[in-house]
C-alpha cells in the first residue's frame, strides 16, 4: 500500500490519466489499478481547461472501483471548486462589499471558468463536492490546497474546520460564501523567514509533520518557466511540500509518492 497526492488539475482530464498510469494507478483503459494504495487530490479540478467536468467524473469512477479494490481515492476543496459552487448557487447576485461590485460570476469568469462546465453540472456532482473536506492528515502528512493559516479561522483541529465549512456550503449565506472563496485564495504562508514558524503553527494545530499543499504553481515559487518543472517543492525547513505543476501553464501533472524525499 502506497499513499500519492496530485495538485490542480484544472480541467485537463488526458494529462491526468497519462500521470495516474504511469505511476501505475490507473490501467490502458482509464480505470482503478492500484489495488489498496491511496490516492488524494488537493482540489482544482475545474477552470482554466477544457474538461472539469470531466475530471469530477473520472475521479468519481476511480472513487467507487478504488473501494472495491481495498484502497482509497479521495479529495478534498480547493478554491477554484468553492468558486465553481459559489457561481451554480448565487451566480451574478451582488455580494455585499465596501470595496465595489464583486460577485461569483464575475470572479469566476477572471479565473477562467467555462460554460461548458457550469453546463453539465448535474445535482449529483453538487452535493458530492459539497460534501468533500478542506483538511486531512494521511500518513503524518497535513493535506491541504492553499498554502494559507486561514484555514484556522474555520477551526481550531481537522474536525472543526471541515464542520464548519460543510456548514456554510450547505447553507445560502452568500457573504459567508465569499468568505471561504477569499480565504483559499490566499498563499505563501510557508515562505520566507516566517515560513517555517507558520508551518509549524498549523501542524501544530491540526496534527502531521510535514504540509502537502497545491494552488501556488512552484514555478511561481522557484523562478522558473513551468516546463523546467521535474518534481515538488520541498521547502519551510523541510515543513512544506507543494506539488502544483501548473499544469494549465504547460507543466507537469505531478503525482507525488509519500513521504518525499528530494534526490541528493
Amino acid at each position: 500500500m502506497s499513499v500519492y497526492v496530485v495538485g490542480d488539475v484544472h480541467g485537463h482530464r488526458d494529462a491526468l490519466v497519462d500521470a495516474l498510469r504511469a505511476e501505475g494507478l490507473v490501467d490502458s483503459d482509464g480505470n482503478w489499478a492500484g489495488v489498496d494504495d491511496r490516492l488524494w487530490f488537493l482540489g482544482d479540478f475545474t477552470d482554466r481547461g477544457p474538461d472539469g467536468v470531466g475530471v469530477i467524473d473520472l475521479v468519481r469512477q476511480l472513487q467507487a472501483q478504488a473501494a472495491e479494490a481495498g484502497g482509497s481515492v479521495q479529495m478534498l476543496l480547493g478554491n477554484h471548486e468553492i468558486l465553481l459552487l459559489g457561481m451554480y448557487h448565487f451566480g451574478d447576485r451582488p455580494v455585499p462589499s465596501d470595496f465595489g461590485p464583486r460577485s461569483f460570476a464575475r470572479s469566476w469568469e477572471i479565473n477562467g471558468g467555462l460554460l461548458s462546465d457550469q453546463d453539465r453540472l448535474t445535482p449529483e456532482h453538487i452535493e458530492w463536492l459539497t460534501e468533500r473536506p478542506l483538511v486531512a492528515v494521511d500518513e503524518d502528512h497535513l493535506l491541504l490546497h492553499s498554502d494559507t493559516l486561514e484555514y484556522l479561522d474555520w477551526g481550531e483541529d481537522l474536525e472543526s474546520i471541515n464542520a464548519t465549512a460543510h456548514e456554510i456550503l450547505s447553507g445560502s449565506n452568500i457573504e459567508a460564501w465569499w468568505d471561504v472563496w477569499r480565504r483559499m485564495t490566499t498563499r505563501y504562508a510557508f515562505r520566507g523567514p516566517d515560513g517555517e514558524e507558520n508551518a509549524d503553527r498549523l501542524l501544530a494545530a491540526l496534527g502531521g509533520s510535514r504540509i502537502v499543499h497545491g494552488h501556488s504553481v512552484i514555478a511561481d515559487q522557484l523562478g522558473i518557466h513551468p516546463t523546467q518543472i521535474e518534481g515538488p517543492y520541498l521547502y519551510a525547513g523541510g515543513k512544506a511540500l507543494g506539488i502544483d505543476g501548473g499544469l494549465f501553464v504547460g507543466g507537469p501533472c505531478l503525482v507525488v509518492k509519500l513521504p518525499f524525499e528530494p534526490e541528493d
